[in-house]
């Protein structure tokens, strides 16, 4: 337990009863999900207010072991269900916790949209670089080079930023952060999560039996200590090389702004329809 939070106890917001978890020793996805916890204990979010729409693959299962209202969706498509949930509940706390596969692959229309549309919710998509629950299989965010079992001679593809795709698609809030740093991203999903608007945070997290394992990039402690450095593709680094990390990657909130948020402009649009249609 951190030091910073001595009233956090992440089993008040786990199902105790479906333990142990299911992630692989090492895997990033549990310290990006007791980040997550954490940022809620902190904003003191009531559970029963709190709903969690995930898809499928390692980031989908997380869902699972929530102790609030959890919806476990189909392939690429949490964005689509927790819009329509957004917008019938908008007393909800709506979060997505997708993958990248799930997020930017079969699901990367829905992203663009949710972005476009600005609804009140909070996407996070644990990006680990790799289909990890299906056998391996490159990803949209699979660095340059690297091996998977679709790649077996090095990925030819360029990877996505995410976050450059959500801010040109206009999303209100875009940030991201690695598993390493706990704090800082348990601090930037309460930003995102307070943002009344479309928040995205891609959490950079490692796979280190399948990715890792495969790319010989180390155990899981040396893999997460180079998260910032040369470990990830070239299209997340600055240009301006700095002594400690020379590849360096930016990280904290990206982009924020103050459009419209999306379900309150329906809502008024409805009633003013409503109001005209009781005048005739």
């Amino acid at each position: 337990m951190f030091t910073d939070a001595p009233n956090f106890d992440v089993r008040d917001y786990l199902r105790l009863e479906m333990m142990p978890h299911f992630l692989c020793p090492g895997c990033g996805h549990g310290i990006a999900l007791r980040a997550l916890l954490w940022a809620l204990h902190d904003l003191s979010v009531d559970k029963d207010k709190l709903a969690i729409v995930s898809g499928i693959g390692c980031a989908g299962r997380l869902s699972a072991y929530i102790d609030a209202n959890t919806f476990h969706t189909t392939h690429g498509r949490p964005l689509a269900f927790a819009t329509g949930l957004a917008l019938a509940r908008p007393d909800l706390h709506v979060v997505v916790i997708s993958g990248d596969g799930d997020c930017l692959a079969i699901g990367g229309n829905h992203l663009i949209h949710a972005c476009r549309r600005n609804l009140k919710l909070t996407c996070l998509m644990l990006n680990n670089e790799i289909y990890g629950m299906t056998g391996g299989q490159v990803s949209p965010t699979t660095a340059e080079t690297r091996l998977t079992t679709t790649t077996p001679l090095g990925n030819n593809e360029p990877s996505f930023d995410a976050c450059a795709l959500a801010s040109a698609a206009g999303a209100g809030f875009v940030g991201r952060e690695v598993t390493r740093h706990v704090p800082k991203l348990k601090e930037l999903m309460k930003a995102g999560l307070e943002h009344p608007g479309f928040a995205f945070i891609e959490v950079l997290t490692d796979c280190t039996e399948v990715y890792g394992r495969k790319n010989e990039l180390g155990s899981s402690p040396e893999m997460i200590m180079r998260q910032k450095s040369d470990m990830r593709p070239s299209a997340y680094r600055n240009t301006v090389d700095t002594p400690f990390h020379p590849t360096s990657l930016p990280t904290g909130i990206l982009m924020q702004n103050d459009r419209p948020e999306y379900g309150a402009a329906y809502r008024r649009a409805a009633a003013l329809a409503a109001a005209k249609g009781a005048k005739k």
